[in-house]
């Protein structure tokens, strides 16, 4: 198999030594790995609500995060990418991106920079922006930001997906991705929108 079908827009095409991870060899559609991938996310989101309470801001639980929400269908979930893709930094600098965003967030926390929902969003889209994983990255984002803005903040989880399914193409996923193109471009105020944070003077605060 050298690619999956159907893609949305927005999505990430796999590399063929990608796909090649796939443990699952009769899939051939978007819609039959999503499904796939979705019974995994829930078998993760169980181990997530059951974990041991530990440190969620290192680099350890984002890999271990994504490996429990996607191992079951890829073998090399967990891992970071090595290729470029059409969104996404250089790989050979995830890592140290990674610690940046780590290290922010937890600043943001310590010294209140942002309220709970702009620092959810925020941290969110730096971790989509470094896009550390060959697949699965949004929902993964999604995951690690809502844990963040509970386990720190004591929040509750933000509304994504609002009724919608963000894995296909409709109006909720495309103003989503327009909102992390905007935010991309330096501009929060329609992501800020997306996840209804309502913080004053949102985009003019400075980023640690």
């Amino acid at each position: 198999m050298t690619a999956i079908a159907n893609e949305p827009d927005g999505s990430t095409p796999l590399e063929s030594d990608e796909i090649e991870g796939l443990k699952f060899r009769h899939v051939t559609t978007r819609g039959e790995l999503d499904q796939l991938e979705q019974v995994n996310i829930e078998s993760g989101l169980i181990w997530l609500g059951r974990r041991r309470k530990t440190d969620i801001l290192t680099e350890q639980f984002i890999r271990t995060l994504h490996r429990r929400l996607f191992g079951e269908v890829w073998k090399w979930a967990g891992e970071f990418r090595r290729t470029e893709k059409n969104i996404g930094i250089d790989p050979l600098q995830i890592g140290g991106q990674l610690k940046m965003l780590l290290d922010d967030a937890r600043y943001w926390v310590e010294n209140g920079t942002f309220s709970p929902l702009e620092a959810g969003a925020r941290f969110h889209h730096r971790l989509v922006q470094i896009h550390p994983f060959p697949n699965g990255n949004g929902r993964h984002a999604r995951i690690a930001a809502d844990t963040y803005i509970m386990d720190r903040f004591n929040h509750e989880p933000i509304d994504w997906a609002a009724g919608h399914d963000l894995q296909r193409s409709n109006e909720r996923r495309n103003t989503y991705i327009a909102a992390l193109r905007a935010a991309d471009a330096g501009s929060y105020e329609q992501l800020l929108a997306f996840v209804n944070a309502r913080h004053p003077a949102a985009s003019s605060h400075p980023i640690p």
